[in-house]
């Protein structure tokens, strides 16, 4: 095969005569059609099949014959000839290597040296796929001997570059490499050979097949680093970060921007198995990478949506690797810049912790409380909001300064609503808009309307900036939302209120009363202060959104379907006399009629609650037929529905009684985050939670922001006796005291301690375990 540089086109050799040419393309058509389907450009082959491949349609390429003198001259090569002489097409090759049967191959390099062919021909492929391929994709035990000879003769040939680096080309598998398929069957030794030979360490598989979504897929991360950390080969990952011929770039990411720590994140389950496998190779990645480069830090890469590692296991539910990122310690002083949360002092049951806050604190944009607290789609967020440090920071928050300003908050909202009340109740039976009276009365009047209108006002436009930012999805809406959603639409109520009210029609009144008791009723959002309180409201609410909304919607439907029927049934009689005398000239009262439709939806609502009266039905026809349709609904309403209501309702209650309390803190929470939000910049900044710190790591004077806890502990208090660790990052702690009958052996050390404000050092004598 010969490539022009200068032109970029591809010359390759073909031997093949014109009855093998005719056979193969009618061969490859009838197959091609038949596997495409409507709208399709290539069939969805499998990767590997032990039955009938179906082979790639060969493409229009520049290629020579080698026979074509003979045609010219008028020989012919007989069948005969042509049977003796061995040739090999890529159904025979794919045969020998699927059967591991290297003497199937014998001839191979002469063929191929004869015909100026090479393995890495598009004739030997099919969407990409490769005899190497193949052969790797029928290990047995691990082995298959014709991957040693592929390879050997195609470094004889000169193309073993072009050869070990050919990728899949279907849309499907797409990018896919003899080393990703190596890899993945799990073969250190063809992926040591691979390598050496030049194979491309970065490599992305980024087909359909390797990229997320509903159908069957395999997510890795599309480089071969990240396939072999997510098949959970430890072994495989450390030859690729330090092998001696190509090692690969841990920072490399792939289309999505992940790198191979994202990956890990990606394929957790949170079962316990997955989380032990994801957890040692996220560690094992980190001490090697820190190892060959120490001042890397993987976990600060953000892929194409703005996540570390961290942000998305947070966003993505990854309760386990979640947790140990957030908890994760190093005791070895090389490692010690990797943790998280370093010992600062132990002192029997209690000891003292520091948290890296690096994309934990609020304070950050899109932080990790961030993603969790307004996350609605995350199913577990309530207990990684519980995990350490999360759990003690939102309670310093709500100390320092979220619980007094909610505090504040709820004593302004009860002046609005007593003023809102006070006004509703003195309203003026005049035409609107009322005239201003020239007195003290008059001016309070008009003050307690302009504190209302600014007051409701502040509600809609917080309401809009709220819903905007928790975006309008209606799962968030309903959970997240559901106070703001209230206050949106008394804010609402009330201006349509006031545009009526100064448009001079009398139904302002109606949109006012019902504001009013919308305000009334989110008098309950403050409840959030109070853990007792807070989680009777959740129920409330956790009722109202899913058993009475269900219920109304059914119950409507009845409601509206009998009335229907009922007005259509019922014949009304000639008018009769009034019933009652007249109350004015020309004025009588009539008995309502069941042709009014209102009229008979209220009475049939009035049957549900057990207040109808049927004495309206005497001087009607089809009697019976309106009895049938009557009890049918009191059955179907009141029997039926409101008994299944209680019912469902008691459900609830039990199956939330366990998550009220995590609900009610996740509220709280957004709670601690709305306040701290309306903070100016300058005081924001003074409450921000931690203290800065320098960690003696491996880097030297490490400076973090850190989260100090300090929890008791009965249960760990006894693994602490041996040595206590006043200063994070110094030498090892030993992990376990020596046994009261074991021989000890003296150890000198050099211990730090700090008298008068002045550095001093004592050498002291610490036991250590060994068995005699």
């Amino acid at each position: 095969m010969k490539k022009s540089e200068m032109f970029g086109f591809t010359l390759e050799a073909d031997d093949r005569s014109v009855e093998d040419k005719a056979r193969q393309k009618a061969s490859k058509k009838d197959g091609v059609v038949s596997a495409l389907g409507l709208g399709e450009q290539e069939p969805k082959a499998p990767m590997d099949t032990d039955y009938q491949e179906e082979m790639e349609e060969t493409k229009p390429m520049l290629r020579f014959n080698l026979n074509f003198d003979k045609g010219i001259r008028g020989e012919q090569q007989s069948h005969d000839d042509r049977r003796d002489s061995k040739t090999f097409n890529i159904e025979q090759l794919f045969e020998a290597v699927a059967s591991r049967d290297v003497r199937k191959l014998d001839g191979l390099y002469e063929y191929l040296h004869r015909n100026m062919k090479r393995l890495s021909d598009s004739l030997y492929q099919s969407y990409g796929k490769t005899a190497l391929m193949k052969a790797l994709l029928h290990l047995k035990d691990g082995k298959n001997e014709t991957v040693e000879l592929l390879i050997n003769i195609s470094e004889r040939l000169g193309d073993i570059k072009e050869f070990v680096n050919a990728v899949f080309t279907s849309s499907y598998y797409k990018g896919q490499t003899a080393l990703h398929i190596a890899i993945e069957r799990r073969s250190m030794s063809y992926v040591e050979l691979l390598v050496s030979k030049g194979a491309d360490v970065h490599a992305k598989a980024c087909g359909r097949f390797f990229q997320p979504h509903d159908g069957p897929n395999f997510y890795f991360g599309e480089l071969p680093l990240s396939l072999a950390a997510c098949t959970n080969q430890p072994d495989m990952v450390e030859f690729l970060m330090a092998n001696e011929y190509m090692p690969t770039d841990a920072k490399m990411t792939d289309s999505h921007g992940n790198t191979v720590l994202h990956a890990l994140v990606v394929v957790a389950d949170n079962s316990t198995e997955n989380t032990e496998f994801i957890i040692n190779m996220y560690d094992l990645i980190l001490k090697i990478n820190a190892r060959l480069h120490p001042k890397v830090n993987l976990e600060d890469i953000q892929n194409k949506n703005g996540l570390t590692p961290l942000k998305m296991a947070a966003k993505n539910g990854k309760i386990g690797i979640f947790s140990h990122i957030l908890q994760r310690e190093f005791q070895e002083s090389n490692n010690k810049h990797l943790s998280r949360k370093f010992t600062e002092w132990v002192y029997g049951p209690v000891h003292c912790a520091l948290y890296d806050m690096d994309s934990l604190d609020s304070s950050g944009g899109n932080s990790v409380l961030d993603i969790l607290v307004y996350g609605s789609e995350i199913p577990n967020r309530h207990e990684m909001l519980e995990k350490e440090p999360l759990s003690h920071l939102l309670e310093e928050k709500w100390r320092r300064f979220a619980g007094r300003m909610f505090f504040i908050n709820f004593l302004v909202y009860m002046v609005y609503l007593t003023v809102f009340t006070l006004v509703a109740y003195n309203k003026k039976r005049k035409v609107p808009p009322f005239p201003l009276e020239q007195d003290v009365m008059g001016y309070l009047y008009l003050a307690g309307q302009l504190l209302i209108l600014v007051s409701n006002c502040y509600f809609f436009v917080l309401g809009i900036i709220d819903m905007k930012r928790k975006r309008p999805k209606l799962k968030t809406l309903l959970i997240d939302g559901y106070y703001e959603i209230l206050f949106f639409v008394q804010g609402l109520l009330f201006l349509i209120s006031t545009g009526l009210y100064l448009c001079g029609r009398q139904e302002y009144l109606g949109f006012l009363v019902v504001c009013l008791a919308l305000s009334w009723v989110n008098l309950l959002y403050f409840s959030r202060g109070d853990q007792h309180m807070g989680v009777y409201s959740v129920m409330i609410q956790r009722m109202i959104l899913s058993d009475i909304l269900r219920f109304l919607f059914v119950y409507i439907v009845f409601l509206f379907g009998f009335s229907a029927a009922v007005v259509t049934l019922l014949i009304e009689p000639p008018k009769q006399t009034r019933l009652f005398a007249p109350v004015g000239p020309g004025e009588e009262c009539l008995k309502p009629s069941f042709r009014n439709i209102s009229y008979t939806t209220l009475q049939l609502f009035k049957f549900t609650i057990g207040m109808g009266d049927m004495e309206f039905t005497q001087d009607y026809q089809y009697k019976e037929v309106f009895y049938m349709l009557l009890i049918g609904y009191i059955v179907l309403t009141y029997i039926l529905l409101l008994n299944m209501l209680i019912a469902l309702m008691n459900r609830t209650v039990e199956k939330i009684t366990m998550e009220s309390a995590s609900i009610w803190k996740l509220q709280r929470a957004v709670t601690i985050l709305d306040m701290e939000r309306r903070l100016p910049c300058c005081l924001r900044k003074g409450l921000r939670s931690g203290v800065e710190i320098k960690l003696r790591t491996a880097l030297g004077d490490d400076l973090r922001r850190c989260f100090r806890e300090e929890v008791v502990n009965w249960n760990k208090w006894n693994i602490n006796l041996a040595e206590i660790n006043e200063d994070p990052g110094c030498g090892d702690r030993v992990s376990q005291p020596a046994s009261n009958n074991t021989p000890r052996r003296g150890r000198k050390s050099m211990k730090v301690f700090f008298r008068d404000g002045r550095r001093q050092t004592y050498q002291s004598t610490e036991m250590s375990t060994t068995p005699v």
